[in-house]
């Protein structure tokens, strides 16, 4: 019907003609269906996420069992945490595998990834062998292996023996088990390397060039060229990498099989927490305390970084 006999038609009958329904605006249903993608997303951070995050933050001021369940105690949890030998003991263990671990990995990663900036026969099978480790990540069938290596009948004590060193393992020496913790996380470079591999071909060569012809050695060439250059990069690997260091739990669970010895040596944050809240006492109130200690020690020191990296931390057309 057209839009002149439906006015006509409207004015004999004195009601008003009939609009077309309105077509949905094409931002209208890019929105709808922006939604609609975003909801399963949506869903899964406030079921897995947010809400375990709220529970978690409830827990911390209660005294709470899995079976007993548990009352409202404020803060006597954070109290008692700072009483407690055990977990005193799994901080020092976790900032002792921080500061010294992380400084290594990121210096191992770094040398590797200036190797292989070189261009060479080979250079994406070298890449792919580095890398191969990080794919693995901290999966409990390395832990076995790492464990069985290491171990008083393991290929590396057989190997120390032959250099003079005392028999018995590596696991089962408290002066030995950092050492180990460490060299596996080392291990598991390949992840900073790539990165600093990118980073590493952005810096023009023409810098090198010129620092060449000034008479720049292969060190002052990386102190005052490559460093600078790279430190937006090396900022970014430490922050993850720092982060990362003390969130270790799979290893150190498998390797003292949930005890965190010998002597505690291998007593992380991560596992002294599962053991509270998960082990015999069930204590989920005071392991929910130690999450949250952990979550906001994380962030001060994540914006210690973020603060202190104006001072060294150099980006693109920045002048200083």
């Amino acid at each position: 019907m057209s839009v002149t006999h439906e006015a006509h038609r409207a004015s004999e009958t004195g009601k008003p003609p009939r609009r077309p329904p309105r077509r949905p605006s094409r931002r209208a249903t890019e929105t709808r269906a922006g939604y609609a993608f975003l909801a399963p997303w949506l869903l899964g951070f406030i079921a897995l996420t947010a809400g375990p995050m709220v529970a978690s933050a409830y827990l911390a001021f209660t005294d709470y069992h899995p079976i007993r369940g548990g009352s409202w105690i404020g803060l006597e949890n954070f109290e008692k945490l700072f009483d407690d030998s055990r977990y005193l003991e799994s901080v020092e263990v976790t900032l002792k595998y921080a500061i010294i671990g992380t400084p290594i990995k990121l210096a191992a990663a770094l040398g590797v990834a200036m190797l292989l900036n070189n261009r060479r026969r080979g250079q994406g099978s070298y890449r792919s062998l580095f890398y191969a480790p990080s794919l693995i990540g901290a999966s409990v069938s390395i832990a076995i292996v790492w464990r069985a290596m290491f171990n008083d009948e393991g290929i590396v004590d057989g190997i120390g023996q032959t250099f003079g060193m005392e028999a018995g393992g590596w696991i089962g020496n408290p002066d030995l088990t950092m050492p180990m913790m460490i060299l596996l996380a080392v291990w598991q470079f390949g992840a900073p390397m790539v990165i600093f591999l990118a980073g590493l071909k952005q810096i023009p060569n023409e810098l090198y060039e010129a620092a060449q012809v000034d008479g720049a050695g292969a060190w002052r060439r990386f102190r005052q060229i490559t460093l600078p250059m790279l430190s937006p990069v090396l900022f970014f690997n430490l922050v993850l990498e720092t982060i990362h260091s003390f969130q270790v739990f799979a290893s150190a669970f498998i390797i003292s099989r949930g005890t965190g010895g010998p002597a505690n040596s291998t007593l992380f944050y991560t596992l002294y927490l599962y053991e509270s809240g998960f082990g015999p006492r069930g204590q989920l109130g005071y392991a929910a305390a130690m999450a949250w200690l952990l979550v906001i020690a994380v962030g001060v020191l994540t914006l210690i970084f973020f603060r202190t990296s104006r001072y060294w931390v150099f980006y693109a057309g920045e002048s200083r």
